[in-house]
């Protein structure tokens, strides 16, 4: 598991509390080189993080120690005023007394972002299984914190293979994910994350014919509802009118079919209810896929990742 964590992680953890708390602390911190955390409070007009410290030390981060890029402008400032009211990480470059006689500690979180590139990032093959933290969502994807502020993307299509409308339906902000690496150039990092959460044949295990469950509504086509019972499995049901998308809905398992990985459903009821998502469930636990295989092997359908590739190839994946 890498040391490199997505910026929050080290707040409230007792050595990150202990190096804060007093000058000779961060003194300490600044010698041995240890990556910080701390929550900025102040974006001023120069663009400079003021970062709450303890003991009576006032942390700048000077705008070009703010990001990788802000200095040859391929980072925009935005990147920086963003930051403000949430942690951040850093490096003690140097402490000294200002002008009016108090200390200042000046802070470098394009240290930290170099070093995790250098260490981490640039490090990371496809298919390996990592940590992250969702930092904002758009509609064509989740972007996430894989380490020191280094953001990544999963694209909406790969979250879950129940079909969603938004990253909203499935993430949330701030909240810590695995996900699985499907590109990489030493740079430049790009995400799934279906295939962490469990084959069709995984999925269907957790339901019985006959069972009525709960589920959402995902699409409503003229030829039936379909409704998700897992971010990994989904139901088409027949007809009805006045579902929507979105509603939550109770529904009548009529059949499981593998051969043709279908999921027969009736529909009981739907409704609108804000119901809190539930914690996502992750079947794979390990730190490195070669291969995924969604469909189950009866089936005539293939739906697979393969995450080995030859250099510069992006990892295949194949649905039938």
């Amino acid at each position: 598991m890498s040391e490199y964590k997505p910026e929050g992680s080290l707040m409230d953890t007792p050595e990150n509390r202990a190096a804060l708390k007093s000058l000779s602390a961060l003194t300490e911190a600044m010698q041995a080189k240890k990556i910080l955390e701390a929550r900025a409070v102040v974006c001023d007009s120069e663009h400079n993080l003021h970062v709450a410290l303890n003991g009576g030390v006032k942390g700048i981060i000077p705008r070009v120690e703010g990001a990788i890029g802000i200095a040859d402008g391929s980072t925009r400032d935005i990147a920086i005023i963003s930051r403000v009211n949430k942690p951040v990480c850093f490096r003690v470059m140097g402490i000294e007394r200002g002008e009016n006689g108090e200390t200042v500690a000046t802070l470098s979180r394009r240290a930290v972002q170099e070093q995790c590139m250098e260490e981490y990032v640039s490090k990371l093959q496809p298919g390996d299984v990592i940590d992250g933290r969702i930092t904002h969502l758009e509609t064509f994807g989740s972007f996430v914190d894989i380490g020191c502020g280094i953001c990544s993307l999963i694209p909406i299509d790969v979250i879950s293979v129940s079909r969603i409308s938004h990253p909203e339906d499935r993430f949330r902000t701030g909240q810590y994910i695995r996900a699985v690496v499907q590109a990489a150039d030493g740079k430049r990092v790009t995400l799934s994350h279906r295939e962490l959460l469990g084959t069709w044949e995984e999925n269907a295990a957790l339901f019985q014919n006959g069972e009525t469950v709960a589920g959402i509504v995902r699409s409503v086509e003229e030829y039936g509802i379909f409704v998700e019972l897992t971010p990994n499995l989904a139901g088409l049901a027949e007809p009805r009118e006045g579902v929507t998308p979105g509603q939550q809905a109770s529904v009548y398992i009529k059949s499981l079919i593998p051969e043709r990985m279908k999921v027969k459903l009736i529909m009981v009821d739907a409704f609108d209810a804000d119901y809190q998502q539930p914690s996502l469930r992750y079947f794979f636990q390990g730190d490195h896929m070669d291969r995924w295989v969604y469909s189950p092997s009866v089936s005539h359908r293939k739906i697979e990742t393969v995450f080995t590739q030859k250099e510069n190839e992006p990892p295949s994946s194949l649905e039938d």
